[in-house]
């Protein structure tokens, strides 16, 4: 990782290491996005602008933190404007987002028939919206709290416990529907 860095400092490498770097992430980065904002094609939107905002930013990434950390950051943000931007736009609470969400889900022709993840995704948008950043990065991607907390600037311990609450919620929201 750190020649791959070392090529993104070289002006004469930036673009085809660039081109490595969206290769390696845009799978795990689309998923993130795709988790929080449940719309396939808005998630492909915002992964377009983390890629440009990355891009445009590239000379400013000292590498203090990871690679991975610091586009993590760049998706989380853009997710987060975007799901603000949205309530604003349609004039929805915090608390009708959920609602919002969940209709978005069942409306999504990307998602698949299986009835079981698509309750968990529902169960998922359920969640305070910091619990369901925790809880999609552990769940998910079994990212390290270490590695979390660079990215949401939060302490692993408040994370811990973010991602045992959401767990508790999930376990009361299926045992509800028994």
């Amino acid at each position: 990782m750190s020649d791959l860095i070392a090529r993104l400092r070289d002006p004469e490498e930036v673009r085809a290491a660039f081109t490595q770097v969206i290769a390696l992430y845009t799978e795990p980065l689309y998923w993130q996005i795709r988790r929080m904002v449940q719309n396939h094609d808005d998630a492909n939107d915002l992964l377009q602008n983390v890629f440009m905002k990355a891009w445009a930013s590239i000379d400013n990434f000292r590498g203090d933190a990871r690679l991975s950390t610091w586009l993590y950051k760049i998706a989380i943000n853009e997710s987060l404007t975007f799901l603000e931007h949205e309530r604003k736009r349609g004039g929805v609470s915090l608390d009708d987002e959920t609602t919002m969400l969940i209709h978005s889900i069942e409306a999504d022709e990307w998602v698949d028939g299986d009835e079981l993840r698509l309750e968990l995704r529902k169960a998922i948008v359920a969640l305070p919206e910091k619990q369901r950043l925790v809880f999609n990065m552990k769940y998910f991607d079994d990212m390290k709290y270490e590695q979390m907390s660079e990215i949401l600037g939060t302490s692993v311990g408040a994370l811990k416990a973010s991602y045992h609450h959401a767990v508790k919620k999930i376990e009361q929201y299926f045992s509800g529907r028994s």
